[in-house]
């Protein structure tokens, strides 16, 4: 199958701003189908960050970056956005887009309910 497709990782200061994208496989008419977004830094399991339900645009955040990151979805594009504001050297890590049908709300973020994972992208923060 299709893979998502990330980019827009790099190296930016503290306080600054990063726009990550997902260009994904287009399945956007499959049921509940979700864009998630997890990273994953060396040595910590990977955590979920953000997610977007494609037909309702439903999104979800972790607490820990509520406020700062903004998800949205392109429909034209076939293509999910992850705007980061404010970002904390915490930040740093490697960002997987991932897509999954079926997923109810209350799993969205639950990484194992995802089924197509890009390769990710890295982003660091300096302080």
């Amino acid at each position: 199958q299709v893979q998502p497709v990330e980019s827009g990782g790099g190296l930016v200061q503290a306080g600054g701003s990063l726009r990550l994208s997902c260009a994904t496989s287009g399945r956007t008419s499959s049921s509940h189908y979700t864009i998630g977004w997890f990273r994953q830094a060396p040595g910590k399991d990977r955590e979920f960050v953000a997610a977007i339900r494609w037909s309702s645009r439903t999104t979800a955040y972790a607490d820990s970056v509520r406020g700062r990151l903004t998800i949205s979805r392109d429909n034209a594009k076939n293509t999910v956005y992850l705007q980061m504001n404010s970002l904390e050297p915490e930040d740093s890590a490697v960002y997987y887009c991932a897509e999954g049908t079926g997923i109810i709300l209350s799993s969205i973020r639950d990484h194992a309910r995802y089924t197509n994972w890009g390769q990710g992208t890295q982003v660091t923060v300096s302080s």
